[in-house]
This record gives C-alpha cells, structure tokens and sequence, in this order.
C-alpha cells in the first residue's frame, strides 16, 4: 500500500516522463476499407515522424504496408501530402493497389502488394511543385480524381483543380475543374455517372462558407452540366457521400426552424436529374455537431452499412457520440460507447471503425460488431500499459463559465493527480492554461499523456473552448468573427479567473500556452493582460500584419474574417499584434519554432524574443531544423516538453530543475 508523501504542487516526481510519451506514442489516422481489409495511417514520432500505411487483414495480422529503406541511399517513402499545407486524404486504396502521395516531392505513388512504389505523376520543375489530396477511384474509366495544388504555375498564388489522374501509362494528368480558389472532397456516384466535390474561394475558410455542387460525367470523364446543390457564403458544407443506391448526403449548418440555433447536421438530396434544383431533406435534425472544421482532408463523420442504414458519430454537449439511422424511416438508435471523442467513422455490412478517445483510455483505432455489440481495439496509439499508470491520471471535468459581454465560455478541467504525492495543507496547485489551434478546433477529452505529463506533476490544466470553438453550433463556432485575440484572451482569462474563485487553482500562480493560433492567443494573453505569470509558445503568431502578407493560400485570407480586411483594417493588425506592443510583455516567455515552417515562419518568434532581450526579461528560443509546422520527431518533441517543464518550475513554481535539452 503506498503511502504519499507530502510535497508542494509542481514538485512531484512522475513515471509519466517525455520520453514515454515519445517512446510509446503514435498518430492514428486516415482510415479506408478494401474489401475484408482495413487500412490506417500512423504517423510515427520514432522514426523522425514519417507517416506509413498500414493494413489490417481478416484473420486480424497487421502489415506495414509501405517499405522501409533496405540500405541507406534508398528512397524513404513518408505518406503525407501538403496541399493546404496541413495535408490530409494522402492515399488511397482500391482492390489490394494503394496510391499515395509521398511527402519528399509529393508525387503520387502506384504500389502493388508487397511492392516497391513507382512514381505515375510527372516530377515538377520545382520541389514539390505539383501536390495531391483527397483522391477518388474511378475503376470503369481507367483513372482518379484528385485534388491538386499547383505551385509551378506563374500566379501570385498556387493554382488548385480537381485533376484525372490516369491508371495506365505515361498520360499528363488533365484539369476536370477549375477556376476556383479551393476544391475539396471529390465523390463519384456508384453508377460513375455524376461527380460530387466542394469549392470556395477568398476570404471563405469552408467552416463559414462552401459549395456544394454536382456535375454529369460525359463519356470521355469531362465534368459536364453542373448544378450547386446547397452551401454559400453563409452555409458551411461538410463531407458529401453517395449512398449505394446514388443518393447525395452531406452535412450542413444550414438554418432548420426545428432547431435552436444553426447546427452542422446531417441531410440528403436526390439529385437523378441537372434540369431542377434538388429538394434537401433533413435526415436527423439535431442540437449537435456532424461536422468538424475541415483543416485537413477527407475527414468523416458518417459512414453507410448498406443503402438502407448509416451510421454516424456528432458532438453534443462537448461529447461526441455514436448512433445508427433507418435510412427509411429515418429512425435512429444510439450506440453506446465508452468513447467521448471520435474521428475517421467508416463501415462495413455490420461493423462499424474508427479512432476513438476518452478519459481514461487514449486514441485508438476501434471496431464496433453492431451485431453483438462486442468492441475491439485493433491498434492503439500508445504502446504503454495503461493500468501501470492509472494512479497518476487526472480525469477532466466540464466546466462553463461566465465572459465579457454576458456570454458563456467552456473548457475541460484537469486537477492534479499522483498516487505518490499529497500537497501541503492549504496550498492549491499551480494552473496551466491550454489554447488549442485552429483557432477553429477544440479542446478533446481523450486521455493524452501531454496533458497527463503536467497533472502528474502537480500542475491543474483548463483546456479551453474559447468562443469560436466547434462543437457548440455556428454561432459560437463564429464568435470570433472580428474578434481574434479579444474574445479567445477573455475567455482563457475569465477561465482561470472562474477555477481561482472556486477554490481550485491558485489565484496568483498561472501559465498559459498553445500552438499556432493557440500560440497567437498565449502570447497576446501574456502581452494585453495581467494574471499569467510565464507562457510556452509553439510556433505562435506574433505579427499579424506580417502573417496576412506572408503565409500559405489556405490561411492567406483567414484573418479577413478574423480581424478584418487587409490594408483597409491595418490598424486592427498592428493593434492586436503582441509584438508591436511588446513594451506591454513584462514576464517569461518560452518560444519552440520550426526551422521550415511555412505558416508560421521563424521571424514571427525571433521578433518578440529580440524585444525580450532588449528588455532583459528572462525568455527560452528553441529553433528546431527539419520542423514545420507542428514537431514531427521524437527527440524535438522530447527537448520541447522537458524545456518547457524546466521554464515554468523556474518561473511558476518555487521549485529549481535542471535542463539538459538548451
């Protein structure tokens, strides 16, 4: 039987080091069925992040489908595409044939079962000048359809098209459509005979404004007559799949008077004929969220298991949840599921997979019998055991609380927890605030162990859903339409404010950090309000003028919503911009920066850390090469946690560590 021992918050000793959480942890993604197999991305921090296929087989062995080097000087195939930068929807899988997109020089890749991939798209003039996402087999006309980004083309920006990519020979691929800023989610019908996909353009992100539209494929695969089926500047379209009897589904937060506010549900449309518009039915009207902002490729969040039955996973509450639809009825019948956070949903005649989350278990890649009900884990995301940790595992708790202007905020609140360690009477722990990115994303309840690292130490956690977060229907989703770096800053502080007033965090000892937008969102919390002490920022925004002319086509009109256009609302840039009131940053900061981050480039760090030497105030700059935009390799991702750990024991706690990693 233990018996604790008594030591201040921040202090303690935990199992729960770095380096398990790089030695032990994998990314799980991308799901795709063929036939009776199963296929998956992992992206593994061990082997420098490179991403790999994998393939479940029936009799449940699992292959690594795509080859390692055998000798040095070989190519070494990572399966990752950069279109939109953040990538997404890399491969793609038909009769045992996978084709990918490989990270290198994001050619497309044909690779035969147990074979060496070749290249089939031409290699561009310039690295990685032709690149490939979000992929559709179209077997009766010998060719794919991708989504491809072309950085060759003399255009102040990358040229994006849906292009036909053909399966034999050494045919230049042809340009389907074109002519818009983005293109998405191409879809064909199971006749082959109409083409579904989404398109947008500046200064729409698709989480505000998307189209959806439907074309006739002529006989030669040309898109031919072409009809917009639903979406608009003020309608986000999410995930649009064929039923196998031709039926278009989609997601849409279109407005339902059956609803309390406007919600990302789940519709269909029949669209047997281009002469009329299409009558939109709703199939399973509900407060809740269907859709996820779409950062990256081929997101899913339903699935069907035959042309009279779905099923389909959406967030209530700030839960996700799980229920199959009667496609005739349109009955639907929850699946209970100790999983809180899922992604990546697909299915079979009667099995249902996915990557899934909770508190108390982290990400893996499940599968459902809905027949017996029987769950499975066929690979998880961490190899360690996670009983031999359990006396260290903090579980969140839900926590709303009150924000500027009478509105409400949410967050997930995680105490600290060590079975070997009791803190001193009448002390309450240290607070570490967590902005998550995007800024349209959300905080998840799946156990991580990054979040277990600090809890286990003594330190409480408040993982943030500021206003603008998903899961909560688009009008909080769109809060901060114009309002980046205020509301997101009020609502992290009033957070902390709210846990200090409750007794449970203490009133003078908080951090704050994120990554991206969350690092934006650290550092003018840090830079325009007083309370946090010190503040890790990953790869941060510091310079929002010089973000809106210097970033990605993806993101290079985003902040138009968020701020405000640019020239004509420089002022709001350079007002809300930490590094152009850096007088105002008066306590540490800690800054880890990719050395080839194109969304956020170094020179956004490296200006607020010249600004804090000039003021002598202590600060921590880790510049990491090989790194873009979110650390990929296990000993980065190591130096990065330990560092941070040290910074705040020095500046939070009364506690001293010593740090190797500088």
């Amino acid at each position: 039987m233990r018996n604790p021992r008594t030591a201040p918050y921040g202090s303690w000793s935990s199992p729960i080091t770095s380096d398990l959480i790089v030695a032990s942890t994998i990314g799980l993604s991308g799901i795709l069925l063929d036939g009776s197999d199963i296929y998956w991305l992992e992206s593994r921090p061990q082997e420098n992040g490179r991403s790999v296929i994998v393939r479940c087989a029936a009799d449940a062995s699992l292959t690594d489908v795509t080859p390692r080097p055998a000798r040095a000087g070989e190519n070494t195939f990572n399966v990752r595409t950069r279109v939109h930068e953040y990538g997404g929807g890399s491969y793609l899988v038909s009769d045992g044939l996978i084709y990918f997109c490989n990270d290198a020089d994001q050619r497309l890749y044909r690779q035969e079962p147990g074979g060496t991939p070749v290249a089939i798209t031409p290699d561009p003039a310039c690295p990685r000048g032709l690149r490939y996402a979000d992929g559709v087999m179209d077997a009766r006309r010998g060719r794919m359809i991708w989504v491809r980004e072309d950085h060759t083309a003399a255009a102040p920006e990358p040229v994006n098209a849906l292009v036909e990519i053909p399966l034999e020979g050494p045919q230049p691929p042809r340009v389907l459509e074109s002519g818009r800023d983005f293109y998405a989610a191409p879809r064909l019908s199971p006749d082959s005979g109409k083409l579904a996909w989404l398109e947008w353009s500046h200064p729409n992100m698709p989480w505000v404004g998307c189209e959806l539209w439907v074309a006739e494929c002529t006989a030669d695969g040309s898109v031919g007559r072409k009809r917009l089926v639903a979406g608009g500047d003020d309608e986000s379209v999410f995930q649009p799949e064929w039923s196998p009897d031709g039926i278009l589904y989609f997601v849409s937060d279109r407005c339902q008077n059956s609803l309390d506010g406007r919600w990302w549900n789940l519709f269909r449309a029949r669209v047997d004929t281009l002469d009329i518009s299409p009558s939109i039915e709703p199939v399973y009207p509900l407060a809740a969220e269907f859709g996820r902002a779409q950062w990256v490729f081929r997101l899913s969040t339903f699935a069907f298991m035959s042309a009279s039955r779905l099923v389909c996973s959406y967030i209530q509450d700030g839960v996700h949840r799980m229920s199959a639809i009667d496609l005739g009825s349109l009955e639907a019948h929850p699946i209970r599921t100790e999983y809180e956070d899922m992604s990546f949903v697909r299915a079979s005649a009667d099995r249902v997979y996915f990557t899934g989350g909770s508190p108390t278990s982290p990400a893996a890649l499940v599968e459902i019998d809905l027949g017996s009900g029987q769950t499975k884990t066929l690979k998880g995301s961490t190899s360690g055991d996670v009983e031999a940790y359990r006396g260290y595992l903090s579980v969140p708790e839900p926590v709303t609380f009150d924000t500027d202007n009478g509105l409400q905020a949410h967050g997930l609140f995680y105490p600290p927890q060590n079975c070997d360690f009791t803190p001193p009477a009448d002390k309450l722990p240290p607070l570490l605030v967590h902005c998550h990115g995007g800024p349209t994303a959300a905080a998840s309840p799946t156990l991580s162990w990054g979040t277990q690292y600090w809890t286990s130490r003594g330190f409480a956690v408040l993982d943030v859903n500021y206003g603008g977060s998903t899961g909560y229907g688009r009008e909080y989703r769109l809060r901060l339409q114009g309002n980046w770096g205020i509301v997101d800053v009020a609502d992290c502080v009033n957070g902390a404010r709210h846990l200090a007033q409750t007794g449970r965090v203490a009133a003078d000892r908080w951090a704050i950090s994120g990554a991206s937008a969350g690092g934006y969102t650290t550092l003018a919390a840090l830079t325009f309000r007083k309370g946090f002490k010190t503040g890790a920022s990953y790869y941060g925004i510091s310079d929002l003028e010089a973000l809106a002319k210097d970033t990605h086509k993806f993101e290079s009109r985003y902040l138009d919503g968020l701020i405000g256009p640019y020239p004509q609302r420089r002022d709001l840039y350079v007002g809300r911009s930490p590094i152009h009131s850096a007088a105002l940053l008066a306590v540490p900061v800690a800054f880890f920066q990719g050395a080839e981050d194109k969304v956020v480039p170094p020179q956004q760090a490296e200006a607020v850390v010249e600004a804090l030497r000039r003021q002598h105030i202590p600060f921590l700059y880790l510049l990491f090469d090989g790194e873009q935009h979110g650390f990929r390799r296990a000993d980065n991702i190591k130096r990065a946690l330990d560092a941070e750990l040290y910074f705040y024991a020095t500046f939070l706690t009364d506690q001293k560590l010593e740090f190797r990693g500088a």
